[in-house]
């Protein structure tokens, strides 16, 4: 569920869920996760023993087949699921994850009837003899039930315009709610298949490619889906109801193309069909940025469901939230997030934050610059109000897994980041050779396999990078002082100090900045690198420094503070007001040097009457207010010394 939120949650305010909780610019990321923390409560008792590394399984998945046969009157799911694997140590049992609540009407290993126990949502299965290391095994489940729907919806029947739309959306943990696996997203299955029974007015949509449609004597037909690709079980899904097919195709080549098949309500097909255009396009960038659409042999699509949001179901996103930036940021998962996998929930970012930077790559592509820049505007905005790391620490919280801030915002600004510090050309040639990398492609993958990748191609060691922005928490608040002092001819040093307020951890951020000085030649960028708590950089420019910049192009997600940017013209002593005055006013001056600088007030008979000013300043513009309330009326002078500059001007008071 991708774009802010994974997987979107039916209310109003969502404005932004795809493929499981995708937050927009604008999205109300604070009620989201206060709303997230109630869901919780009230939906997901989930038992996580068995979700932290998987550590107690003794089995690898390498085929799920999933029948569904699905009842209306009443609603009620029949299912019979076989799973083909490889056992991975000498043991008495093994088991698969399914909720207590689903009845297990029998088991084979085999081909033979086995014994088994289901107990605390887990299948135990006991032969007469030890499991032997290394032997593949097939087991066929039967079972049924209705099931409780968990997380954002695990599966859940409902209706649209009276009719009944039924789906599934598993992530993180719900999978066991409607279907015997192995509940973990580090086993990904070698392949799939999925058919669903349903009424014969009704479509059944799933992963891959549609294989046969069986019409069947009892009113029902069932849609068979084969889908040849690796896949982690909690992408596996069904969606079904009357659906309307829009059918577009992706060409790929001048000879090749692959269909893009989107099941649509009927009653609002044709209003859609505009938006769902887009994908084709979408497909085009993605490709180009990412490499080639990673499931080409089979197909990309969306089937619309009744949640507020998106989930990026493997070549099957279903949809409740239809519109282009949440088809973009489902679509971007297709390659990060389905061809690679987080291996556990604590490197979710690798999934959302890399989705939710596909959007901002799709507008920029479409929009143009100026609206990408806007867009990265609005993911700071968010990205700052995350709190705790981006690896996620508590992973028995969904709330934590899918928080919009942390693993969507800050998560896709990381990767804005990376894009500032190694350039473009190098940054998209990471993220293809990450997507295609032979050891994690169509598997799983954790932060560090990403940073073995960036370095690799970047030639950089990025350590200092992932360290603190993955692994730390806030952002660099920067503290900016700068002077600069003439030397010969037109030369100028300046002496830029750069001080960060120190947090926990990281005590503060390693980062390359940019620094741009803009002089009455013109601007020049200097490239700087701060491993420091406080650092000093002294370099010259020719010409007068009028203006200078720290991070220009907003390439470091942070806040500062000091004089930056500040404009310096000259040497000025500005006229006071008002004038006259009664009985304060106030002086403006400005000067462009770090010099030692005094202003003083003078009768018309040269007296020092006060001195205002009388200290060493930095460039700037600055105010100083004058009050004569133990002055006469009458005329009085005031003069600036700064350095050789000297000025007077008159003032009147009049009481």
């Amino acid at each position: 569920m991708k774009t802010y939120l994974k997987k979107y949650f039916s209310f109003s305010f969502f404005y932004l869920i795809i493929s499981h909780i995708l937050f927009y610019p604008g999205f109300p990321l604070a009620q989201t996760s206060s709303y997230i923390s109630n869901f919780e409560k009230n939906n997901c008792n989930y038992n996580f023993r068995n979700y932290f590394g998987d550590t107690d399984s003794n089995i690898d998945v390498k085929y799920y087949k999933l029948f569904t046969d699905i009842r209306l009157n009443p609603k009620y799911l029949y299912g019979e699921v076989t799973i083909n694997g490889i056992i991975l140590n000498v043991s008495d049992s093994i088991y698969f994850d399914l909720k207590n609540n689903m009845v297990v009407d029998s088991i084979k290993f085999n081909g033979s009837p086995v014994n088994f126990n289901h107990f605390k949502d887990r299948i135990s299965i006991h032969p007469n003899k030890n499991f032997k290391r290394n032997s593949s095994f097939s087991v066929v489940i039967k079972y049924g039930g209705m099931p409780i729907a968990t997380g954002f919806g695990s599966f859940i029947f409902n209706t649209h315009n009276s009719t009944s739309v039924i789906w599934s959306l598993s992530e993180p943990y719900g999978a066991s709610d409607w279907f015997p696996c192995k509940n973990s997203p580090t086993d990904k299955a070698d392949s799939s298949d999925i058919w669903i029974k349903c009424p014969s007015d009704f479509t059944g949509v799933s992963n891959g490619v549609l294989k046969e449609v069986a019409i069947n004597s009892d009113n029902t037909k069932t849609y068979k889906w084969k889908n040849s690709y690796p896949i982690a079980n909690y992408l596996l899904s069904i969606a079904v109801t009357n659906y309307s097919l829009y059918t577009n195709y992706f060409k790929y080549t001048s000879s090749d193309s692959m269909p893009v098949l989107h099941y649509i309500y009927p009653e609002v097909i044709d209003s859609l069909k505009p938006t769902l255009d887009r994908t084709i396009e979408m497909l085009r960038i993605f490709s180009v940025r990412f490499g080639l659409y990673p499931f080409i042999r089979e197909k990309y699509g969306h089937a619309q469901t009744g949640f507020s949001g998106a989930m990026e179901h493997q070549t099957a996103t279903s949809i409740g939230v239809i519109n282009e930036y949440v088809i973009a940021h489902e679509l971007g998962h297709q390659w990060f997030g389905d061809k690679i996998t987080c291996r556990d929930w604590h490197n979710i970012w690798l999934n959302e934050g890399f989705a939710t930077y596909s959007e901002c790559i799709y507008v920029e592509d479409t929009y143009g610059k100026q609206a990408y820049d806007q867009y990265i505007i609005s993911k700071m905005l968010d990205a700052k109000k995350a709190v705790g790391t981006i690896y996620v620490q508590d992973i028995s919280s969904i709330g934590n897994i899918f928080d919009g801030y942390r693993s969507y915002a800050k998560g896709s600004i990381v990767l804005y980041m990376l894009r500032g510090i190694v350039g473009d050309t190098l940054f998209f040639n990471i993220m293809k050779s990450y997507a295609s990398d032979s050891s994690v492609a169509y598997g799983t993958a954790v932060t560090e396999d990403f940073k073995r990748v960036s370095e690799k191609v970047s030639g950089m060691q990025l350590g200092y990078f992932f360290n603190d922005w993955i692994y730390g928490e806030k952002y660099p608040v920067y503290n900016i002082n700068w002077s600069f002092q003439q030397k010969e001819n037109e030369n100028y040093g300046i002496l830029f100090t750069l001080k960060q307020t120190q947090s926990s951890y990281p005590q503060f951020f390693t980062m390359p900045f940019d620094l741009k000085v803009s002089t009455q030649f013109g601007d020049t960028t200097f490239h700087f690198f701060n491993d420091t708590l406080t650092q000093n950089y002294n370099f010259d420019v020719r010409g007068l420094p009028k203006l200078l910049t720290f991070d220009p192009d907003n390439k470091i997600l942070k806040d500062k503070h000091g004089d930056d940017p500040i404009e310096i013209v000259g040497y000025n002593l500005m006229q006071n007001y008002p004038n006259p005055f009664n009985p304060n006013t106030k002086i403006q001056y400005e000067i462009a040097g770090y010099v030692d600088v005094k202003i003083t007030v003078y009768d018309v008979l040269g007296r020092v009457q006060t001195t205002l000013v009388n200290e060493k300043q930095r460039p700037g513009k600055y105010v100083v207010n004058f009050s004569s309330r133990n002055f006469a009326s009458g005329v009085y002078f005031y003069k600036i010394t700064a350095g050789n500059f000297t000025e007077v001007r008159k003032m009147v008071l009049i009481r």
